[in-house]
């Protein structure tokens, strides 16, 4: 994958070709591994997992109208097109859609005067293998769109509009493991979650520790679950 252009390359390619423009504003966020805790994040119970240097890009751009366009690098600039000004609707076909109209409704509905936008998506987290892509696509669409508006927000707030979506638009019934380990994942550290109140801290991996994910081969999809 080192000959591969990065998220953040690809993203910025495909939102130069798609809009004739440079983007405004960028956010990554990274898949996760769990390390201890299977099924208890949804029990209110503690999971330690860790961020992964794999991550989905997402790059914006400002509108004056209320039209939101996202593009996705990953399938040849496939694009997405829907106004804020109208419910926004479930998609059976694309799925990757779904991911983001599902954040776009949980933000709107918390701040109902947002205007439009331009998104492009990258990402280079293996689809259906258990890292987290979707809530990795949720929490950095989140933060983009924030930043875009010069909303304050904190990554708490972010995870759990993203765990939000899942849960409500996409169909995943899913506790908030996932989202909080990729908003606030650190480098060379886990993350302690307690899912009874959603508290997080950061814990040092010993420096002679590696972590090695392997590919069964086997894709997931969370949402038939």
């Amino acid at each position: 994958m080192d000959d591969l252009p990065s998220p953040c390359a690809k993203a910025l390619a495909s939102f130069k070709r798609s809009f004739a423009k440079l983007p405004e504003v960028g956010a990554r966020a990274p898949g996760r591994v769990n390390l201890i805790g299977e099924h208890t994040d949804y029990n209110d119970g503690f999971v330690l997992p860790a961020a992964l240097s794999v991550h989905t890009a997402v790059l914006g751009g400002r509108r004056s109208d209320r039209l939101v366009t996202v593009v996705a690098a990953d399938f040849a600039d496939t694009q997405d097109r829907f106004s804020l000004n109208d419910p926004i609707i479930r998609q059976t076909e694309s799925p990757w859609k779904n991911h983001v109209r599902g954040m776009v409704a949980e933000l709107l509905a918390l701040h109902p005067d947002l205007s439009g936008f331009n998104l492009a998506i990258a990402g280079n987290i293996p689809q259906g293998t258990g890292l987290s892509s979707s809530a990795s696509i949720a929490v950095a669409i989140g933060t983009a769109v924030f930043a875009l508006h010069d909303i304050l927000f904190d990554p708490f707030a972010i995870a759990r509009l993203a765990q939000a979506s899942e849960c409500n638009f996409v169909g995943t019934q899913c506790g908030i493991m996932d989202q909080l380990a990729s908003a606030c994942g650190q480098v060379d550290h886990a993350l302690l979650i307690d899912c009874s109140n959603h508290t997080a801290r950061p814990v040092r991996m010993p420096d002679n520790i590696a972590i090695l994910i392997i590919q069964s081969g086997v894709v997931r999809e969370l949402s038939e679950g």
